[in-house]
């Protein structure tokens, strides 16, 4: 029971981290994280190094030291002292023994020096790649987020926004026109066009007819040309009357189209 309360917890707080969790900010921290290993890593490596100095100037010590006890011990010889060369001698092994034992420290330490160098190339190395492919990954999620928004407004546009309202005012513009024109044919059909060139013509023939009465009456023309004209109005009057007939008919048939075309 207790091992499940304990997988319940963290599933539970699991969750809730995972729902925290941004992959961006945390790529941005892991690539701060990498650029702040280096500051440590040199200062570690400074320090192998400086161990490695040390032993170095310890070994240059022990070399003087040991040359310096050789050249006693020999002056001591020359000079029949026995018991002081023998000092010395005790001085020089031990120095060999501390020179030895340097040596080998030494050794350790510039093999650990070049091991940390190369650990911080191949270290700076893999930072980069991981930087760079850190970075590439974000710029690949702000073009994914920046087409995730145009794919948001197309599809706006496509269903429910400037597309359909565009082709609703298009097509309302298109039924006004077309209910114009018809409106427009009709109030066409509905005149009878014909019939009033009809009636204009007839009252051009009567205007011009009372205008040669009244040039016969004020004496205008001779007596020839006045009995021509009273034959030739003779004539003129009958086409005018027939020409008023057809007017009539004309005018009838209008009146009849009007009424079928309004039924």
């Amino acid at each position: 029971m207790f091992k499940r309360f304990i997988r319940a917890i963290k599933s539970l707080f699991g969750g809730v981290v995972s729902s925290m969790e941004d992959p961006k900010l945390i790529l941005e921290q892991n690539i701060r994280d990498l650029n702040d290993q280096i500051p440590q890593m040199n200062e570690n490596i400074a320090t192998v190094k400086a161990n490695m100095i040390m032993l170095q100037k310890e070994v240059k010590k022990y070399e003087k030291r040991i040359e310096s006890l050789t050249a006693k011990i020999k002056s001591a010889i020359n000079a029949d002292r026995d018991d002081i060369a023998e000092g010395y001698a005790l001085q020089l092994e031990n120095a060999k023994e501390n020179l030895s034992s340097s040596k080998e420290q030494l050794k350790f330490a510039e093999q650990a020096y070049e091991k940390a160098l190369k650990v911080k190339k191949a270290f700076i190395r893999e930072k980069d790649r991981k930087i760079e492919e850190a970075k590439e990954a974000l710029r690949a999620s702000e073009r994914a987020e920046w087409q995730g928004k145009v794919a948001d407004a197309l599809e706006q546009f496509e269903t429910g926004g400037l597309d359909q309202t565009h082709d609703e005012m298009v097509n309302r513009l298109n039924e006004e026109t077309a209910r114009n024109e018809a409106r427009m044919e009709l109030a066409l059909d509905s005149v009878d066009t014909e019939a009033m060139e009809i009636e204009a013509n007839a009252e051009k023939l009567r205007a011009s007819e009372l205008v040669k009465q009244f040039k016969s009456e004020m004496g205008k023309t001779d007596v020839g040309d006045r009995e021509k004209s009273v034959g030739s109005s003779g004539e003129q009057e009958g086409e005018i009357e027939i020409d008023e007939e057809a007017v009539e008919k004309e005018h009838d048939k209008t009146i009849g189209n009007k009424e079928r075309s309004k039924s």
